[in-house]
Order: structure tokens, then sequence, then C-alpha cells
């Protein structure tokens, strides 16, 4: 419910958009005097497809985010999108697979990415889990990522029994294996280190933002906008952390080569 109280409480006074699944809200609205659209993924408890009731990323809100964000590319605005991001899956079914899941969130992952390089700022405002194909589908395209810091707000490519399992170790185990490898653990910290977080943030009530709290996001989105408008489309930020060196050894290297 995290998506769709951020969602709430950011979009008051905006317009809504239809014609979209019943699991995206999306908004037209304003922020610092700026048009934006704002676009989360919610449950949806009456969901056709069942594996995506409780805020996954399925078939219908893969091809939704794609057309929620080709809508305004097409209006060509420029219009800054803000992907807030409480995922946590995408939607693992027989039914996803045989109707092709992966072409759905590819489509809106795809979305985003031609919209930041239309010259759209996209800013991804992670206030709960951002878990595997559902995040890189909705936020992980952002230009800039900002998260909320707090124990529920969670980035990584599964859960952590699915990691144990498959990693053939136990849920402490593997814990114990993040403390020092970073890419391993769940928390914002350690993600952060990675480089891929433009700034964190603390707030009083992550369940049910304040007006204090409201204030605080909707600041540091407008400063996130404003830095991408400045300093371009692609995503090269993300390379100057400790814990990014190799790959930033990796590409000089292929850059050099090629």
């Amino acid at each position: 419910m995290r998506g769709l109280q951020w969602f709430n409480a950011l979009s008051v006074g905006a317009v809504a958009v239809d014609g979209l699944p019943d699991s995206l809200k999306v908004a037209d609205g304003m922020l610092d005097g700026q048009q934006v659209r704002f676009i989360a993924v919610v449950t949806d408890p009456q969901n056709r497809f069942s594996r995506a009731r409780n805020g996954e990323v399925g078939l219908l809100e893969g091809w939704g985010l794609a057309k929620a964000v080709d809508d305004m590319i097409e209006a060509g605005d420029k219009r800054p999108l803000i992907a807030i991001v409480d995922v946590p899956s995408q939607a693992y079914g027989r039914r996803e697979e045989a109707l092709g899941i992966h072409q759905a969130l590819a489509g809106a992952a795809d979305s985003y990415a031609r919209a930041r390089l239309a010259g759209h700022p996209v800013i991804g405002l992670l206030v709960g889990k951002a878990m595997s194909g559902a995040f890189l589908a909705h936020g992980y395209q952002a230009n800039r990522l900002i998260a909320l810091r707090d124990p529920g707000v969670m980035v990584h490519a599964m859960g952590k029994a699915s990691a144990a399992r498959v990693t053939l170790r136990s849920v402490e185990e593997l814990e114990a294996l993040a403390a020092s490898v970073p890419p391993m653990a769940y928390d914002i910290d350690s993600f952060a280190s990675l480089g891929l977080l433009w700034e964190t943030l603390t707030v009083k009530q992550i369940e049910q933002p304040t007006a204090d709290d409201l204030e605080r996001v909707s600041a540091c989105l407008v400063q996130a906008i404003k830095d991408v408008q400045a300093s371009g489309r692609d995503l090269s930020a993300r390379l100057g952390a400790t814990n990014r060196a190799a790959s930033s050894h990796v590409r000089q290297l292929l850059r050099e080569q090629w």
C-alpha cells in the first residue's frame, strides 16, 4: 500500500489518466509549477491474473506502463515522469510465461528508456520493495533514483527465500554473505554503495506521509528534475561509486579497444 499512499499524497489535485488497468495509478499534476506525470503500480485484488494481485508487475501492468509512458513521448512536451516504486516482484505464473511476460516487461522498460533519451526527466522514487523484473520494468531506467530510508525499502533481484534456495544457503547464511558482498544485500545503504542512488531521504511516517514528509520528498523530486535537465539524459552518474570501480574500468578498456 505504500505506493498507493505516496501516489495519492503527491498527486493531490492531479488529473487521473483513464483507460489503464486498475493496478496502475497514473495522473498528470504539478510539481513546483511544472507539469509532471505520476505513475505507480498498486494492488488489485480483482486482477484477472491471480499472480498480479498484490502489486506485482505482470502482463497488464507491463503493457499499461508502456502505454502511459508512450503517450507522454508522443505528446512531445518533455514532461517529467515520476515512477513511484513499491513492487514486490514480477508476476510468476504459467499464463504469464505463455503470454509473454518477458515482452510486456521489456516493453515497459523500453518505453521508460525512450522517454529518458527523448528528454523526459525520469525520476524513480523508491518507497517500498523494488524487486526483480518488476523494478527493471518500473523505475530502474530512471535518470535519478531516490530512496526513502526504511527497513521496508529493499532492492534485489529476488526475495530472500528464493535467493537462499538458488544459492543453496539458508536465509541466515545469505544475510551473513550480504554483509560483505553489497550486491547480495537488500538494504538501501548497500544499494547506494553501488552508485545507483542519487539521494536517500528520511521521513517520519513512510506508511502515511505527513505534510512535512510530502514537502521534503517533493523538494527532492524537484531538485532531481532540475539536475537531469542541467546534466543530460544518460546514466553515467551511476558509475562513480567505489563499488563500481571495476565497472568503470571495464567500460574504459572497452572504449579504448573499440
